[in-house]
């Protein structure tokens, strides 16, 4: 089904406002930066911008890109024959290997990254974001490896994945406020994906297996 004028309205006029944010937050400091003025800029009225984003930090983390359920559909979506844990060992892979936008791997993110660190709201919203992401994964791995409610390996395991995903994401950080180019930050965290895939082992790598053959490769 074609996009409908309302729809691609919509879709324009969130994109404006978020892009007008960035910059303003780019230029001034997310702290320094009120709603007004970016509806100001943008063009808009504050409801609008609230009617988009319900809260501020939704201008920099929206909760359709930034989404707490993350690494729980990641899980989720894996193929037959793949465990949680290498799932999303894959899904990093394949996200650093294509430089995706998720990771922060293009060029010019640097100073976005930069102006995220220096705003307390949006450390704890990262913070908050990571211990969610980790709950539920935790509890889609009780629900498909039919867990007891006082088994503690779901909540182990997901501890161990929402670690090394913690660790991938910091890893890019550092080395994107050192001002490292996307291609060497790339080789660099394949390297660690291969260090931390290697001293995972076979109780991890080996949970949470999903039933049925294998896709051939």
């Amino acid at each position: 089904m074609s996009e409908g004028l309302r729809e691609k309205h919509k879709r324009r006029t969130r994109r404006r406002i978020a892009d007008v944010a960035t910059g303003l937050f780019m230029e001034r400091g997310f702290d320094r930066v009120t709603v007004a003025e970016v509806a100001e800029a943008a063009e808009v009225s504050v409801n609008t911008v609230y009617n988009y984003f319900p809260a501020k930090e939704d201008l920099v983390l929206p909760p359709d890109q930034a989404s707490p359920r993350r690494l729980a559909e990641i899980v989720r979506e894996r193929p037959p024959g793949r465990s949680a844990a290498q799932a999303v060992l894959d899904r990093l892979r394949e996200e650093v290997e294509r430089r995706d936008r998720t990771l922060g791997l293009t060029e010019g993110f640097g100073p976005f990254f930069a102006m995220m660190r220096g705003a307390p709201t949006l450390v704890a919203r990262l913070e908050e974001l990571g211990h969610h992401m980790n709950d539920e994964l935790a509890a889609v791995l009780a629900e498909e490896t039919g867990a007891a409610p006082e088994d503690p390996l779901p909540r182990v395991v997901a501890a161990q994945i929402s670690g090394y995903h913690s660790l991938i994401f910091g890893e890019i950080g550092r080395r994107v406020t050192a001002g490292e180019r996307p291609g060497t930050i790339a080789k660099a965290v394949t390297e660690l994906l291969d260090a931390i895939e290697e001293m995972l082992g076979a109780p991890m790598l080996g949970y949470a297996v999903r039933e049925g053959r294998p896709c051939s490769e």
